[in-house]
């Protein structure tokens, strides 16, 4: 198989195992590429992406945008802060004002789960959902897996911990789709008000106990306090998560085994994780965000051959 099962990527729940795997060995020969002196391919040539952020975003961001230079693809810029979204034009026109432009493909980021589900439905384009709302971020579960691999060798049997705010995280609900279709034991852990309240009829195990959850897993991957999502208080202050969920070096090293740790970014360093913890040899955090680059790379390139 040379090409996606889908047109677009919506989320992982959509894809196929063996999508997942093309992306991932595709991502393999880009990352090649990347190390190179000369970091550029010709693929996109002639094929113009729109990145349209309707929320905040560095790593993404930036990650897509370099992704589509090294590609050689025309890129267009749009930032909601800064336009007519801001008049009150709805998201349909303001998509379509972009594609009448003669865009081919749309990267988007909007606060409202389903927001690329709806686009999908009403535009001809490519779309790339790099993150809606509470749902899904597709692209980070897919590099947050290349990077299991990476170091790892495979994803399949492996135990990997997801660890923080499960409630208002998209990272994690990809991430337990995502490893689920790879054959990875999937464990969920945070204090019970940020766990959701079905969250088990995924397939997952369910802690509370964050040395538990370490002294399980094989791979932990580290969610932030998503602090801007929150209406109301689910603990009683971030000093008092810190004592009860923040994971040290100290944590880390005082087990028999080696561990894997992750973190999508941004860290809140001194909150979820120590600066000790992230900056150690544990960490394979600077690792995912060079591997977003090139999963982000596959993915386009697998999109533009999909029409």
């Amino acid at each position: 198989m040379t090409k996606l099962s889908q047109r677009h990527l919506l989320g992982i729940k959509d894809i196929t195992r063996q999508d997942i795997e093309l992306i991932f060995q595709t991502a393999k020969n880009f990352k090649e590429v990347i190390n190179r002196p000369i970091k550029k391919v010709p693929s996109l040539r002639d094929v113009t992406i729109a990145n349209a952020f309707f929320e905040n975003s560095t790593r993404t961001r930036l990650s897509f945008e370099l992704a589509e230079k090294r590609l050689s693809a025309d890129t267009l810029n749009f930032s909601a802060s800064t336009s007519s979204v801001k008049k009150g034009e709805t998201l349909l026109d303001t998509i379509n004002n972009i594609l009448a432009m003669k865009v081919d493909m749309i990267v988007m980021r909007h606060a409202s789960p389903g927001a690329p589900h709806f686009l999908a439905r009403h535009i001809k384009a490519n779309i790339v959902n790099a993150g809606d709302g509470t749902h899904e971020h597709p692209t980070q579960a897919l590099l947050d897996g290349f990077s299991i691999h990476e170091r790892l060798g495979e994803v399949g049997g492996k135990k990997v911990a997801i660890i923080g705010d499960i409630l208002h995280s998209r990272v994690a609900l990809s991430n337990i789709f995502a490893l689920k279709k790879l054959g990875a034991e999937v464990m969920v852990c945070g204090p019970p008000t940020l766990l959701p309240r079905y969250i088990a009829s995924l397939g997952v195990r369910v802690e509370t106990d964050v040395k538990k959850a370490l002294s399980w897993c094989d791979v932990a991957n580290v969610l932030r306090i998503q602090l801007e999502r929150q209406q109301i208080k689910y603990f009683p202050s971030l000093r008092e998560y810190t004592l009860y969920f923040g994971i040290t070096k100290k944590m880390l090293d005082v087990l028999k085994k080696p561990i894997v740790l992750m973190h999508p970014g941004p860290i809140n360093r001194g909150v979820e994780l120590s600066s000790d913890a992230a900056d150690s040899h544990h960490s394979v955090i600077l690792d995912q965000v060079e591997n977003g680059v090139a999963v982000r790379m596959a993915v386009l390139y697998l999109l533009a051959g999909a029409n």
